[in-house]
């Protein structure tokens, strides 16, 4: 008999696959918090990544036509290199003192995104670099990465089929990096994993149904869907990151 909490994470999971889906990011930014209105935020976590690391394992195979690979390959090298860093730096600020440098630092580049509108893809591989250590950074700092490697995307005039791909990819990249420290934190467990595996059949049908949304939105639209994303993002760790002084 599922219980109140299966029902929720399995909703939670629902949900966030289909922006996932749509948007190619977004899943732990939905999940996470739902979840952990009846579970732990470790154990939450716990959850949100598993699950990526289980569908990466199929969508290597299946997306890897789709991406831009070379931005992929150095926003993930940049990621080694991030994580460490923002873990450092966590030992010198609090979890909540950073989510709201986060929500800042994604405000400011959702400003600097609305006001330049490339017209041509122009990909930097210094600069997917330099998002790919930000992103390690903030994950290490809050386990939030996505919005420096999104920004960066937006950014460059790649079209959307290789956008969502690569960064549906390079988050699979990233939960692979979170695993170790989940399975030493004891994270991953009978509760979790039996979560994890009762939610994959919504995983799977979110994702199916986001993908055929994105199918019908085009360039400017998907700009926007992920702007607004973004935006959510910075709203929910500003005020996470706040509520704890408050």
């Amino acid at each position: 008999m599922l219980t109140t909490t299966t029902l929720l994470v399995v909703s939670a999971v629902l949900f966030s696959a289909f922006l996932r889906g749509m948007a190619g990011f977004g899943f732990s930014l939905a999940a996470v918090p739902i979840i952990s209105l009846v579970l732990s935020p470790v154990d939450a976590v716990a959850i949100g990544v598993m699950l990526q690391v289980i569908i990466g394992l199929r969508e290597v195979f299946v997306l890897k036509g789709n991406i831009h690979k070379p931005s992929l390959t150095r926003l993930t090298l940049g990621s080694l290199i991030g994580t460490p860093i923002g873990v450092i730096a966590l030992t010198a600020l609090s979890p909540d003192g950073a989510r709201i440098l986060i929500a800042l630092a994604i405000l400011a580049g959702l400003a600097m995104i609305m006001r330049n509108k490339p017209t041509v893809s122009h990909a930097s591989n210094g600069l997917a670099v330099a998002a790919g250590i930000a992103s390690g950074a903030f994950s290490g700092l809050a386990a939030i990465p996505g919005p420096p490697a999104v920004a960066y995307y937006l950014g460059t005039g790649i079209d959307t089929i290789q956008t969502r791909a690569s960064l549906m990819l390079f988050f699979f990249f990233a939960s692979l990096l979170a695993m170790p420290g989940l399975i030493i934190a004891g994270a991953v467990n009978a509760n979790t994993l039996w979560l994890s595996a009762i939610s994959f059949p919504a995983l799977a049908a979110g994702t199916w149904l986001g993908t055929e949304a994105f199918k019908r939105l085009d360039n400017a639209q998907y700009r926007n869907l992920a702007i607004i994303v973004m935006a959510v993002s910075a709203v929910l760790s500003g005020w996470r990151g706040v509520s704890a002084y408050l």
